[in-house]
């Protein structure tokens, strides 16, 4: 089994596993460099632990009634709220969105969810994005984190994936959710350090009141299981342009171990690759395989 393994985040249905680590292992070695890590990560110890193909539609032909995905679409409070979020983000960090007025924060009418999707395509953030597939990674957003089925088989895909060999765990987005929920599956695990990137883990109500395990405790001050035993470290790293990453600091929800990391991602500020290639983490992974 592979010492690395790496689990993506939205919007990779169209992509595989062989594809990711195209991109993913090379920005890996980068990242280890930047630190003087000795030798080199090989290929045959990286793996991709790959579940976009479960958000993927079956092939048909089209009829002349299929239309992609409209503002219409954002029909479920979860994503409304979702959208929401991201548009407040990225107002905050982009002087070129226009931010939500009082009318348009909770988005409960399609109006407002257009102007959110508006707002949005003029950010740097989702500059490149097209409308259709912003409405995609909200419904994979919520299908993963309201589905029982949905979540079932996409934490299977990564449990799978993690062998008594993986001592470094590195999850982008979507992906830091599913993969902190898999070790928290695996007790007695070998993995030594879980590397969370451009996560969403800290977002309260919509994902971290969410998680499985849920957390315990009172529920302003509700804390996450740990997602291992005592020689786990967690790093979690986010860019200060990243809507997805919106909660910067993961430590009030799951502990002062956690150790938190803030850098800059570029223009591309939610691209795995642009995390992967920074010191910190090659730091991250490097402690772990030594």
């Amino acid at each position: 089994m592979a010492r690395v393994v790496c689990v993506h985040g939205i919007g990779q249905q169209v992509q595989g596993e062989a594809l990711l680590l195209s991109a993913w292992w090379p920005a890996l070695g980068d990242g280890l460099r930047r630190v003087d890590a000795g030798g080199t990560l090989d290929a045959s110890e990286v793996a991709m632990a790959f579940y976009g193909d479960l958000f993927r539609p079956s092939g048909r032909m089209l009829s002349v009634d299929d239309l992609p995905y409209t503002a219409e679409d954002v029909d479920d409070p979860f994503e409304q709220e979702l959208l929401g979020a991201w548009w407040r983000a990225a107002a905050q960090s982009d002087p070129g969105v226009v931010p939500p007025d009082a009318q348009d924060t909770l988005l409960a009418t399609p109006g407002s969810v257009q102007a959110a999707l508006r707002a949005l395509s003029g950010s740097r953030f989702f500059a490149d994005i097209a409308l259709r597939h912003m409405v995609a990674d909200l419904k994979q957003v919520r299908a993963y984190l309201t589905d029982p089925a949905v979540r079932g088989a996409v934490r299977r895909r990564v449990i799978g994936a993690i062998g008594p060999d993986t001592r470094v765990v590195v999850a982008h987005s979507l992906g830091s959710v599913v993969a902190y929920e898999a070790l928290c599956a695996l007790p007695g695990h070998g993995v030594r350090a879980l590397v969370t990137i451009g996560s969403p883990l800290g977002i309260r109500n919509l994902v971290f009141d969410r998680l499985d395990p849920a957390p315990t405790g009172p529920r302003t001050r509700a804390r996450g299981s740990w997602p291992g035993g005592k020689a786990l470290t967690w790093t979690n790293l986010a860019g200060h342009g990243d809507v997805v990453a919106l909660v910067k600091d993961l430590r009030p929800g799951f502990g002062d171990e956690l150790r938190t990391g803030l850098l800059e991602t570029g223009a591309h500020a939610h691209d795995a690759t642009a995390y992967l290639t920074d010191a910190l983490c090659g730091r991250a992974v490097a402690e772990a395989l030594a």
